[in-house]
């Protein structure tokens, strides 16, 4: 039965860990009463199996139309006109809507289409360290030193990419303002800060409307080019245009920013993995290295995801969810990282495993919701990978690890900063312990 009181999901300590909470709340059972940063109480979903359940159940649905009074009171969704004009892209439709949005941008992100832009991708990857080592031919790198990976390194590369793979001209993609990516941590009506908040929507809103013009002035052969010119067909209306181009600027690329971070310390967290891995992709790429780098990449989404919590789903009537009996608009939403790590999908579910397989995870999601954009990720977060630990020798965290500071986004897992020190590279190994520099 769920606990008669919300239990919150906020704060540092479950900000930085959940997972010993996560354990805790899959052993009590799949449905657990939750109250979120906003004041929302919700209903939250943990465990494999009923993770997939929900998310295959065809009477939860993903429009706020659905959400009740009092969801709708405290949600601090986006305000008006903003949340009319930005929040109507895929997640938040039900088919055939749904259905309709998600074909227009499917062809981008196919595996094929972005494996020919894998060696672009590359370059961009270069491009980035050596501006942040200060070495326009790579070895400056070699002497060692410190740097931020957020700053230097995550916090582009996946925006630069996604520019390459929608047609995002560079002069705009240059012109993109990071911080408008905050708004997809909403605050409530009444926080101090919201003002701040709506300054950035406005702000994202005008960028999304320049990008727009610029397609319809100068169409190509790309996704955005392909929105509008849908839009103009009357497929979508203009709303659905400039939510799903919202959509790809901030949810296609912060994710993957954060997951660069979540996995760089799983593997500072673990030595000996990270040094197997440094060692595998060291030198030329062979088909021993490629597949532990691919199987790496599999578990780190599995062991800590970037994607925390789905968005809200609703029941359009009270209906029974594992037991429970959930009022109509009520929110449900669902936790990957506790699918994810339940044992009874995953043996030793809390190890990290750079050998483990299969490996069913859901980072990505499932059901008809599933990531689109999971092949560019998994592409990104390879080269990523690769490129920092070939380039950062002996890299450990520069802080200690209580000192990371976890983003305070509801349904996102990573950190602002991680300061590295690395090299020099022939130095030798470290061992023993987590690799931390005071």
């Amino acid at each position: 039965m769920p606990r008669p009181e919300p239990l919150p999901l906020h704060g540092k300590e479950y900000k930085s860990d959940p997972y010993p909470l996560y354990r805790k709340l899959r052993e009590e059972g799949p449905v657990h009463r939750v109250n979120f940063p906003s004041g929302v109480n919700a209903w939250l979903v943990t465990g494999y199996e009923a993770a997939q359940s929900a998310l295959t159940d065809d009477r939860l649905g993903k429009n706020h139309d659905l959400g009740n009074s009092a969801w709708r009171e405290r949600a601090a969704i986006m305000p008006e006109p903003q949340h009319s004009q930005l929040q109507v892209h895929l997640l938040h439709q039900d088919p055939p809507k749904h259905t309709v949005m998600r074909k227009l941008v499917t062809e981008a992100f196919t595996p094929r289409n972005v494996e020919r832009g894998r060696a672009r991708f590359e370059e961009i990857a270069t491009e980035l360290l050596d501006a942040a080592l200060g070495a326009a031919t790579g070895e400056a790198d070699r002497s060692g030193g410190v740097v931020d990976v957020v700053s230097a390194f995550a916090a582009h590369f996946p925006f630069r990419v996604l520019a390459e793979v929608i047609g995002l001209p560079e002069e705009i993609a240059a012109r993109f303002d990071r911080d408008w990516g905050k708004v997809v941590q909403p605050v409530g009506p009444s926080d101090p800060l919201r003002p701040v908040y709506e300054g950035r929507l406005r702000g994202l809103q005008e960028y999304i409307t320049e990008v727009v013009e610029h397609k319809r002035a100068h169409p190509g052969d790309d996704l955005l080019t392909k929105l509008v010119r849908a839009c103009e067909a009357g497929e979508i209306t203009k709303e659905e245009q400039d939510s799903i181009v919202f959509q790809l600027l901030v949810a296609g690329q912060e994710p993957v920013t954060n997951q660069i971070t979540t996995a760089l310390i799983a593997l500072l967290r673990h030595p000996a993995q990270l040094r197997r891995l440094q060692e595998a992709v060291a030198g030329e790429p062979d088909d021993a290295g490629e597949a532990l780098l691919g199987r790496a990449v599999e578990e780190l989404l599995r062991y800590d995801s970037a994607f925390e919590l789905t968005t809200w789903r609703f029941f359009a009537e009270d209906s029974d969810l594992f037991g429970t009996t959930v009022p109509a608009g009520d929110s449900v939403i669902v936790s990957l990282c506790a699918a994810n790590r339940d044992p009874e999908r995953f043996p030793d579910a809390d190890t990290l495993d750079l050998d483990r397989t299969p490996n069913p995870h859901m980072a990505f999601g499932h059901g008809i919701h599933f990531c689109p954009g999971a092949a560019l990720a998994r592409v990104e977060l390879r080269i990523a990978l690769r490129a920092l630990l070939t380039r950062l020798p002996q890299i450990r965290l520069a802080v200690p690890d209580e000192d990371l500071a976890w983003v305070g986004a509801v349904l996102a897992r990573g950190v602002n900063e991680l300061p590295v020190a690395y090299g020099p590279r022939d130095a030798a190994p470290r061992s023993g312990g987590c690799p931390v520099a005071h």
